[in-house]
């Protein structure tokens, strides 16, 4: 009898053996994925049976069921976090459960370039395929209430950068990530102006900083071509700066800006009118931001391009007139 029990007991260790052997290597087993790499995606409440199933769906050859037990027995199936993720082939069970519960998500990007406008922005972040368009269908006002933004126009309000973000994260949530580091950016150089600027508010920086961005074709010319417009600015003088008046015609501009464009008046139009422009034009990057409050002290009034991205700048009427019929006429006239 004593014999009998012995073996009994000796084929009960076996097959537990056997069955934590057969669980290590199902656990451990490289998956063979049927694309790589491969998304999938455990939306914010899933429990660990409802982010099996869902992993499965999306392609990886695993047995729902089983994940689910593994992940269960280790005491992770209660800290698995939603988010997407992605795996790759040679990804075993054990390492799908960790990455859950590490919340090991995936990151999709988007760059948003220095000197786009608004509508560029808002394009590219509810185009982007990783990013939740839960922005789609509202207005620019709508947006910028739900992103919890007093101000009643969106231009300049956005930080140009490179931003990275889970996928299928919201993208009202990205907007409010670039508002907030553009508020951050600002505040900071502000607290930095040269006391002398014309300027009343960080706002108006920022109008003058998306102004520099537009007219800067090198970078080396940004404090010179912020000096100008500060210059034109403590004496009254029209800023006279084409990226305002292409701004205000929005649709209308059709690529050539025309004289009788430059005389039509509208309040972006600062060939007409005396100051800045009630709105920013476009989102200034950091450079621009520092050049609008502590520009370089020169005597500049005048800037004209040299046809290679860099400008020529004057301190006179006569001198400016004189580079514009050499770089801009090639050489005619007077």
């Amino acid at each position: 009898m004593k014999r009998f029990l012995f073996r009994l007991l000796l084929l009960a260790c076996l097959l537990a053996a056997l069955a934590a052997g057969g669980a290590w290597w199902y656990a451990h087993r490289a998956l063979p994925l049927p694309t790589e790499p491969l998304d999938f995606t455990v939306e914010r409440g899933y429990n660990m049976r409802q982010a099996a199933n869902a992993i499965a769906r999306a392609g990886v050859p695993i047995e729902p069921a089983a994940l689910y037990w593994m992940a269960r027995l280790s005491g992770k199936a209660q800290s698995i976090k939603a988010g997407s993720y992605e795996v790759h082939t040679g990804v075993t069970p054990w390492e799908l459960i960790l990455k859950l519960s590490a919340g090991d998500v995936s990151q999709g990007e988007l760059l948003v370039v220095e000197g786009w406008t608004f509508r560029q922005m808002r394009d590219a972040v509810e185009s982007n395929p990783n990013l939740k368009p839960d922005s789609a269908g509202l207005t620019d006002a709508e947006l910028l209430q739900r992103i919890g933004v007093a101000d009643a126009h969106p231009e300049g309000l956005f930080f140009p950068d490179t931003y990275l973000f889970d996928k299928q994260s919201s993208a009202i949530a990205l907007f409010k990530r670039a508002y907030g580091a553009m508020q951050e950016h600002l505040q900071k150089v502000w607290a930095e102006r040269d006391p002398t600027l014309p300027l009343a508010s960080p706002y108006q920086a920022l109008i003058l900083a998306s102004i520099i961005e537009k007219e800067t074709g090198r970078p080396e010319d940004r404090g010179l071509v912020a000096s100008v417009f500060v210059n034109r600015l403590k004496v009254g003088m029209r800023l006279q700066t084409d990226p305002t008046v292409i701004y205000g015609l929005g649709s209308d501009f059709d690529g050539r800006l025309r004289k009788r464009q430059l005389e039509t008046d509208h309040p972006w139009n600062t060939y007409t009118r005396i100051g800045l422009p009630p709105t920013p034009i476009a989102m200034p990057g950091r450079d621009s931001l520092l050049a609008a409050v502590r520009p370089p002290q020169t005597d500049l009034y005048y800037f004209v391009s040299r046809g290679d991205g860099s400008s020529e700048f004057s301190r006179n009427l006569d001198d400016h007139n004189r580079a514009v019929n050499r770089y801009q006429r090639g050489g005619r006239g007077n």
